[in-house]
């Protein structure tokens, strides 16, 4: 049985009341290196952006969802990106907003959520992470769910003035 419900956490489509959690994260200078931003959004924008969620990962080559406790507080949101249906792939990225939410295995079980549906639902053969070098905890994260490093791009992401090297991490679905 497919399911995006896990013990702790579940994941859910954005609605519209997903505004300021969203427009807090977008505009949270600290996770525009992992998101690679560089401006902040208006809520105009997010709200437009949410007004269009409800379209097909097939038509829009994304899908975010909400990670949420089951007394409906969002915790972070995992995302589908670059979907490529005729390669059968996509890229993951993830975030658990709030540092007291991070360790307690929130995203450890979102993730094994989405590679789940990724896999089974989606019928995706591989998935694929960037992950700058000094994220040790994503690192962590995603080797521990199976992905492979697979090569490393130097100099790949200006921070701050100094370009950070970024690892590629690879799922293949045998």
């Amino acid at each position: 049985m497919i399911t995006l419900k896990g013990k702790h956490i579940y994941l859910r489509a954005l609605e519209p009341e997903d505004l300021e959690f969203i427009h807090n994260i977008e505009n949270d200078e600290d996770v525009w290196e992992i998101s690679n931003t560089i401006t902040p959004y208006s809520k105009f924008l997010i709200r437009q952006y949410l007004k269009q969620s409800h379209k097909d990962i097939f038509e829009v080559k994304q899908l975010r969802l909400v990670i949420s406790s089951f007394d409906d507080k969002a915790l972070g949101m995992i995302d589908l990106f670059d979907f490529d249906f005729k390669n059968s792939r996509a890229g993951i990225g993830i975030l658990v907003k709030d540092s007291v939410n991070r360790k307690q295995g929130f995203g450890k079980e979102a993730l094994q959520l989405l590679i789940n549906y990724s896999f089974k639902q989606l019928n995706l053969h591989q998935l694929y992470c960037n992950i700058s070098e000094d994220n040790k905890a994503s690192i962590k994260l995603f080797t521990n769910q199976g992905f492979e490093n697979i090569g490393l791009k130097k100099d790949w992401i200006l921070v701050n003035g100094v370009y950070k090297n970024e690892y590629v991490f690879q799922l293949i679905n045998n």
